[in-house]
């Protein structure tokens, strides 16, 4: 397979195996009652921090078990001037390259850096991704071929879907000796071939092809190729009709063997022409179960970008804060896509302005569902603008009403008339003031000229309802080498078992306060206490309750001995040496 190569490649292919494990810590809750200190149960959340910390610090919980993933990381266009830093010259980003790839770091060009990030991310996600996942990832043509090859070494080339283009806007831009661009790819992998493609819902327009134009009892329907797809000796034959017309079978048979063609024409699936020279499948509409997702997401249907800055501006009272937001609707086109279900999970690890919340949001409304939310934002508005949009779309929010009073497309044509044209624009924008809470002047933007008016505050849109909890990157549970005894210890049982098990922690037992719980007739103890040294002796032995094949105990010290310890089936691990690192 194919592979791409890049200054400081070999410092990242393992660096999520160094990367350290840190806690989560929940800072206040949010639903439909407002903000809380205490934890309302919340299973979304919404996480602020490095994103490959945060994504290290969901493993042993959510290994395995995301069902759709998306990510929108930035696109390394140059562009110095977003929120999201999108040249990966981001401080933080320089400061993790220098310590990562080490003085090579100071000589990559950007892409060898945008991929020196990307690449320990997107292992991390790898692992997160469910059996029967896809992950969705946004990028231009900056470095979508890169991408791909990325993607191909991480997610295997065989499970690479497609790369579905979204036309992200309709208008023409008025700029001439370059091209208008009009698209992003979204890459689509899925992490097995247990991965299930979902359908989309059919419009009148999907089934305007279906007529039933012989008054068929079963309703309308539509032709269908009779010839097979494959030469296949055993499928070609002639037919009769009644008329008694021979028709000669297609170069590579028929779609059926004769007995099957025979059935369907006694059941009105297959039917003669008007002359009975050919003869035609009926494809039933009661029989087709939605619509197949296409490799090209038009704005119309998923949104553009403009749709998605009115979005966010009717949510932040007429202002976008954030600068490159997505549609909601692009999102859950991908949701419909990824066929996300009741109670999936949907992890996004470049959350930037919340969309992918919001998404999730809309469609547990529209159904009643119960599918939850990962967000993961480092920059310093993770708060004031991630959280916050979430905060609002539960909440409800009053939105500005925007209408266009004057639009008109710069073109070569109307060059001559732009003086014209502008002063049109003027006279609309002074005639409709009073009428409208604000009209802004008239605004070149994706080669339109227009004028707006805005009403305040026109509409209420309802809450959606649900909940979060927001956290902060709390500290490692390693200090090199040594456990950090600031950590709770909920949360290092939480990590010692996973990386024993590969599973979730169980619920506490009351009677057994160092008992993990039991995985493949083993029983897991984490014997440990912060204030004092803990020993494996026959004292400990006789406090354990759990009948199983095997034993594996964590403690300080062991007095027990070789003998006793394969009498008893027990694995001893010393705290913190055999603590494995994830």
């Amino acid at each position: 397979m194919p592979t791409l190569e890049w200054i400081g490649k070999d410092k990242v292919v393992n660096h999520h195996l160094d990367v350290p494990y840190r806690v989560l810590e929940r800072q206040y809750s949010f639903d439909e009652n407002g903000k809380h200190d205490a934890d309302n149960g919340s299973e979304n959340m919404i996480i602020h921090g490095d994103n490959l910390e945060a994504l290290k610090s969901l493993l042993p919980q959510y290994e395995g078990r995301v069902k759709c993933i998306y990510i929108d990381p930035p696109y390394n266009t140059g562009n110095e001037g977003w929120v999201y830093n999108d040249n990966v010259n981001d401080p933080r980003i320089r400061e993790w390259l220098n310590k990562t790839v080490g003085k090579e770091g100071e000589d990559l060009s950007r892409h060898d850096k945008w991929l020196c990030m990307m690449y320990p991310r997107l292992k991390l996600l790898q692992k997160l991704l469910a059996e029967d996942g896809a992950i969705f990832i946004n990028a231009d043509d900056t470095e979508a071929f890169s991408l791909k090859l990325l993607c191909d070494e991480i997610f295997g080339c065989s499970n690479f879907l497609v790369d579905a283009i979204w036309q992200h806007s309709i208008q023409p831009k008025g700029y001439l000796g370059t091209f208008s661009l009009h698209h992003n790819h979204t890459l689509i992998y899925r992490k097995t071939d247990m991965f299930a493609l979902g359908s989309l819902e059919r419009t009148a327009e999907d089934n305007k092809a279906y007529r039933n134009p012989d008054n068929d009892p079963r309703g309308p329907w539509r032709s269908g190729d009779v010839r097979n797809a494959l030469y296949r000796p055993n499928l070609i034959y002639d037919i009769v009709s009644p008329a008694g017309n021979v028709i000669k079978a297609p170069e590579k048979g028929w779609r059926w063997s004769k007995e099957t063609l025979t059935e369907k024409m006694k059941t009105g699936e297959i039917i003669f022409n008007s002359d009975e020279t050919w003869i035609i499948r009926k494809i039933y509409l009661d029989a087709v179960e939605g619509r197949a997702p296409e490799s090209i997401w038009f704005g119309k249907d998923v949104g553009t970008t403009r749709e998605a800055n009115s979005e966010l501006k009717s949510i932040f009272n007429g202002t976008a804060p954030f600068d490159t937001p997505k549609p909601s609707r692009l999102i859950e086109r991908i949701l419909q896509v990824a066929a996300v279900q009741d109670g999936d999970i949907i992890l996004d690890s470049f959350a930037g302005s919340g969309t992918t919340a919001h998404a999730v949001l809309n469609m547990n409304k529209a159904d009643g569902g119960h599918r939850k939310f990962i967000l993961i934002e480092m920059m310093d508005y993770a708060d004031s603008i991630t959280a916050e949009r979430v905060k609002r779309v539960i909440s409800g929010y009053t939105a500005d009403k925007e209408e266009i009073l004057y639009d008109a497309e710069i073109t070569v044509k109307n060059l001559a008339r732009g003086e014209e044209m502008l002063n049109e624009a003027k006279t609309i924008a002074t005639s409709a003031k009073g009428k409208y809470s604000s009209v802004r002047a008239p605004k070149i933007e994706n080669g339109h000229l227009t004028v707006t008016a805005v009403t305040k505050a026109a509409d209420q849109v309802a809450g959606t309802g649900g909940s979060f909890s927001y956290y902060e990157l709390g500290e490692p549970l390693m200090v090199g080498d040594i456990l950090n005894e600031n950590v709770g210890v909920e949360k290092i049982r939480e990590y010692v078992y996973f990386t024993d098990t590969k599973s979730r922690l169980p619920e506490p037992h009351p009677d057994e306060p160092y008992f993990m719980g039991v995985h493949v007739n083993s029983a897991y103890y984490f014997y440990y206490e912060r204030e004092a040294v803990t020993t494996l002796n026959r004292k400990f032995l006789h406090t354990v309750k759990t009948q199983a094949d095997a034993y594996v105990i964590y403690a300080d010290l062991c007095t027990l001995s070789d003998a006793e310890l394969e009498k008893y089936h027990i694995t001893f691990k010393k705290i913190p040496r055999d603590i494995t690192k994830l």
